[in-house]
């Protein structure tokens, strides 16, 4: 409320009870230290934020929004459910939320205004996309969960990949409803050729989704080396594209017009070495501001714990009765704190308690993970926070509270699909190699 950094309320908050309990404060010393120190699998946290900045630098992002337009264009409401789909295949590279709807927001929303939509429907749409870049593999949220929870985020991962690709099949659904109604949006024509050229011009962007899925599918990349490997991929494409494109375009007036199409294909914008630095920096801040909390928030579960507080919020839980109750008791708890708290302190606070209690009742581990971070991820467009309706609004210029309106049909969309992903548990096992 006071627009206080979420990480200095928890920091004061533990140093402030440390004070109280009698703790001494090199325990917080202690714990962010092993945290650092022993939490190999956060390192795919940062990675995985870089890969984001990386493919929307080099271009690969820009593709992957042309193909989802040639795929959809035809249909009315075509750009937005394009810009949705969009969203998806870009949260299946980067694991953000809010790096998803800067980019895809950023790029799309001017071509939708131009194309005949309403520019608050517009920014609405970019916002309610970005929810999916924390349940699409890769997920930085699953890595926490598994962190926090001791899970394997592997399997995490795939659980995710379902009720993702189910969140934006719902989204579409109220994106073409909302459109046909209102009559928004200039349809193209359906031609193979286009969709073909488009995902040939896209082809780098599939490999490096590809590369991710297959590599933790298989097991033969932890999500710390798979992030490792993308990034890695990422920079040797942008660094080669850019000096390419500059060699065929000076190439171009011996080539015919054919094979000035291919190379416009098959190369994307690339950038500079010297671009590195601002590119690192860029996500260096993201990571600084997550990192922290998730260190801090070690000690913060130790003093819940010390209070009480699992014990009675899990008491509370259990008494609602049976499997159902305990877990739609659940599911209100983080509908309710992701009102008003971001993804991150929503896990952190309350996945140590609900889970606990949700398996006591026979609530699969891996099928709560997924239903608690759906439901954290529909927090990113619920007032009165609704971070993505923020990002959404700085990089559209609408401002935040003519967006709420337009949010609502998305909203309806995302709800249905989390009661959905909650009573058939198979949604999130269906994938799972030893459980498929």
């Amino acid at each position: 409320m006071l627009g206080v950094p979420v990480f200095l309320v928890i920091a004061y908050w533990v140093i402030g009870c440390s004070f109280v309990l009698g703790m001494t404060l090199d325990n917080i010393g202690a714990a962010l230290s092993d945290v650092f120190t022993d939490g190999f699998a956060l390192l795919a946290m940062p990675l995985f934020i870089l890969t984001g900045d990386l493919i929307n630098r080099s271009g690969i992002a820009r593709r992957l929004s042309d193909f989802a337009y040639a795929c959809l264009g035809w249909i009315r409401g075509g750009l937005a459910m394009a810009s949705l789909g969009a969203c998806g295949l870009f949260a299946a590279i980067s694991g953000s939320n809010s790096a998803t709807t800067a980019t895809i927001g950023s790029m799309l929303h001017p071509e939708m205004v131009k194309g005949g939509y309403d520019e608050r429907f517009a920014a609405a749409t970019a916002a309610a996309g970005g929810t999916v870049g924390i349940i699409i593999p890769p997920s930085i949220i699953f890595i926490v969960y598994g962190f926090l929870m001791n899970l394997p985020i592997s399997d995490l991962f795939v659980a995710g990949i379902l009720p993702g690709s189910l969140m934006v099949l719902g989204m579409m659904l109220a994106c073409w409803i909302v459109c046909q109604r209102n009559g928004w949006g200039h349809l193209i024509r359906l031609e193979i050729l286009r969709v073909f050229k488009t995902a040939v011009g896209a082809w780098l962007g599939f490999f490096a989704i590809g590369l991710v899925l297959w590599g933790i599918y298989t097991g033969k990349f932890s999500p710390t080396e798979a992030a490792g490997v993308t990034v890695g991929f990422c920079i040797i494409v942008g660094l080669i594209s850019l000096p390419l494109h500059g060699f065929l375009g000076a190439k171009d007036k011996e080539r015919p017009i054919a094979e000035k199409h291919v190379t416009e294909m098959l190369v994307v914008e690339g950038f500079r070495l010297r671009d590195l630095p601002s590119i690192t920096m860029r996500s260096a801040q993201i990571t600084g501001i997550l990192a922290p909390l998730i260190a801090i928030s070690v000690v913060m579960q130790q003093i819940l714990s010390l209070l009480g507080a699992q014990q009675t919020i899990g008491s509370f839980v259990t008494s609602m009765g049976g499997y159902y109750a305990v877990l739609f008791t659940a599911m209100v708890i983080v509908f309710i704190f992701g009102m008003i708290l971001e993804s991150l302190p929503v896990t952190i606070i309350l996945a140590p308690i609900l889970a606990p209690v949700a398996q006591s009742v026979g609530v699969d581990p891996i099928h709560f993970a997924v239903i608690f971070l759906v439901g954290a991820s529909i927090g990113f467009i619920t007032p009165p926070y609704g971070l993505n309706l923020y990002v959404a609004s700085g990089v559209t210029g609408v401002p935040y509270f003519r967006l709420l309106r337009y949010a609502v049909p998305y909203l309806a969309a995302l709800i249905s699909v989390w009661i959905l992903v909650a009573l058939v548990p198979e949604l999130a096992s269906l994938l799972l190699p030893e459980r498929g």
